[in-house]
């Protein structure tokens, strides 16, 4: 039995339903299909939860939604229309869209959640409606029906799944259809909806799969395979055809944003192989991710990536090295504000602490520096704010000496400066902190060295 889910791209109008429909015709072992919200129809449209945020922005502000109500509610009807299914038939999403405005939330941030989990839900039920429209036995399984309990305690729009859902999702297998899930959240012990991180249909596809045990995960979405760098920025870059769960979340924590890097997480813990695949290209082969054990290198770098979204503060202090407990004074000041610091490079006098960008605000980035320096009392502090990651990975660079000369040879061939490197146990994967503006000239730099030495 394999899991299949479509992304908001692969759902997005009639034509790319209809090819999402003869994807889950053409392999019977097909049996679970998760899916997002209908995503942009061109580079000006809207996706659907887009749209479905406004809307709950409107009621919160108490501002006319009836447009943004009546454009949801077409987007729906505009893809039903195109295989003729009778507008009587789907009384279901205009009642539920209406319903959302009536409804009360404990706060604004469950109103947001059921909102947004609102395009998930509307999407399966259309689905399974247009299969059984098409002689194609379907069953719509809300996520509360098929067990699927989340905790909120990172928040309504930042939930995690709970281990009983694993259990809860046997009774699955009692159903002979195809089952259709909404992707995207969960409901919480007191049965409230709440949702993963943006993009969490991967995470909902992967929680299915561990707990069906399925032999494989197919992720369909809008290109051929992940590739070895990013075709922005590389023209033709290599496809990756195999890759390791590890490789995978080194690439994605530095933006390979084809798959959520949380739905690894169930994969790894069920050892279930995942196949990402393109909708308009299902006869491609794709990006298998499977488990280490599994896999030998072909080459010694699989993928190079780079995240822009980082912010530095640099302090510089004499002897700062014989100061006894000045990270836990850090620390405590980071965890005082709500923030989490992502690398601590040090030397004897200096230490860099790196974060995401997104967590500061400039209040907060005033504050921190005159704690810190009242704390700490360094000869010098600033803030450094184009910094930008690369990430170099590969299970191949685990027994290959002087990959990292190869890095640094690499970047200094192509003049970008190096402010933070540091390789970590596992020895699969090389960060480097540059300036953002350098970036991706030494993604370039550093991907053409390696593909040209066929390594």
């Amino acid at each position: 039995m394999k899991v299949v889910k479509f992304g908001g791209s692969s759902l997005a109008d009639g034509p790319h339903v209809k090819q999402a429909i003869a994807i889950i015709r053409e392999d019977p072992k097909r049996r679970i299909m998760v899916v997002s919200a209908p995503g942009k129809r061109s580079a000006d449209d809207v996706k659907v939860t887009d749209l479905l945020i406004a809307y709950a922005t409107a009621v919160l502000h108490r501002d006319d939604y009836a447009a943004i109500r009546e454009e949801i509610i077409h987007r729906y009807f505009e893809i039903a229309a195109y295989f003729n299914l009778p507008q009587s038939d789907l009384q279901f999403i205009p009642q539920t869209i209406v319903s959302l405005a009536e409804t009360s939330f404990p706060n604004a941030d469950y109103l947001m959640a059921a909102f947004k989990a609102t395009g998930e839900r509307l999407t399966a039920f259309l689905i399974a409606a247009l299969l059984n429209h098409q002689k194609i036995p379907a069953r719509f399984i809300d996520p509360k029906e098929a067990g699927i309990v989340v905790s909120d305690q990172h928040g309504p729009n930042n939930a995690t799944v709970l281990p009983e859902t694993y259990d809860h999702l046997v009774r699955l297998q009692a159903f002979q259809e195809v089952l259709v899930v909404p992707g995207f959240y969960g409901y919480t012990s007191t049965g409230e909806i709440a949702t993963f991180s943006r993009g969490g249909s991967d995470i909902t596809g992967a929680i299915i799969a561990r707990g069906m045990a399925a032999e494989c995960y197919e992720n369909f979405t809008d290109v051929d395979a992940i590739y070895a760098a990013n075709p922005a920025i590389i023209l033709n870059p290599r496809p990756i055809k195999e890759m390791t769960y590890r490789e995978m979340r080194e690439l994605a924590y530095a933006g390979f944003s084809v798959f959520h890097d949380e739905a690894l997480i169930p994969a790894i813990a069920g050892k279930i192989p995942v196949i990402v695949k393109n909708t308009n290209a299902p006869y491609h082969p794709g990006t298998r991710i499977i488990p280490a054990n599994d896999f030998t290198p072909q080459t010694t770098i699989t993928g190079v990536a780079c995240a822009r979204d980082f912010s530095a503060l640099y302090l510089h202090k004499y002897l700062l090295n014989k100061e006894v407990g000045v990270t836990l004074k850090i620390l405590k000041i980071l965890s005082a504000h709500g923030i989490s610091y992502e690398h601590m490079p040090s030397g004897i006098d200096d230490l860099t602490i790196i974060m995401r960008s997104a967590q500061l605000t400039p209040v907060r980035r005033r504050q921190i520096a005159l704690d810190i320096q009242a704390a700490i009392q360094p000869d010098s502090l600033e803030w450094i704010d184009d910094y930008a990651i690369i990430m170099v990975v590969g299970e191949g660079m685990h027994d290959r000496i002087g990959t990292t000369n190869g890095v640094t040879a690499a970047l200094a061939q192509a003049n970008v400066a190096i402010h933070m490197i540091n390789q970590g146990a596992s020895r699969i994967s090389i960060m480097v902190g540059v300036r953002a503006n350098d970036a991706n000239r030494g993604i370039a730099a550093i991907y053409n060295y390696f593909e040209k030495e066929g390594a």
